[in-house]
Formats: C-alpha cells, structure tokens, sequence
C-alpha cells in the first residue's frame, strides 16, 4: 500500500506510523469524567468501509495526515495534512 503524502508524494506504508481513527481528535475535555475516558480510549468501532484514520510520516517529512481509507479493500481515497488547530 501506498501513501501519497501531500509533501513528499507516493510512499510505502512502511515510512509511516498508523495511530488509528481519526476521530480520536474528538476527545474528551480534559475535565471529562472517568466513563468519557475510559470510552473515547477503550471503546472504539470496527467499521467497514471508508474510515479517515490517522498517520504519521516518519520516515519523511514528519506530518501528521488524515488518510481516507476503505478498510474492506485498503483503497486510498483521500489524504490531507492535519490542520494546524486539531491535536492528534
């Protein structure tokens, strides 16, 4: 599988570090309670189908990308830099 970085271009799999959905930006405030916690960290949904998840490039220009992925067929649909204002 290849990564087309918006910085560096088409890239084997292997130069990146894949740290899940990426939904995981939606966290909890961090006063949340323990359920908010244990959910957004433990709870999480297996979904087929497109799934943005998120990527890190390290073995290149060490960007953050959301990748939009089909988890059933491994087709890239869409890449985009995280935003300067989401955490991942």
């Amino acid at each position: 599988m290849r990564i087309d970085c918006p910085l560096c271009g088409p890239r084997d799999i292997r130069e990146f570090y894949y740290k899940g959905a990426a939904d995981y930006l939606d966290r909890p405030a961090e006063d949340a309670g323990p359920e908010a916690w244990d959910a957004h960290l433990h709870l999480r949904a297996n979904p087929e189908g497109p799934l943005d998840e998120l990527w890190y490039h390290t073995a290149g220009c060490t960007s953050w990308l959301v990748v939009t992925r089909d988890t059933k067929t491994h087709v890239i649909s869409a890449v985009r830099a995280v935003d300067a204002g989401e955490t991942p």
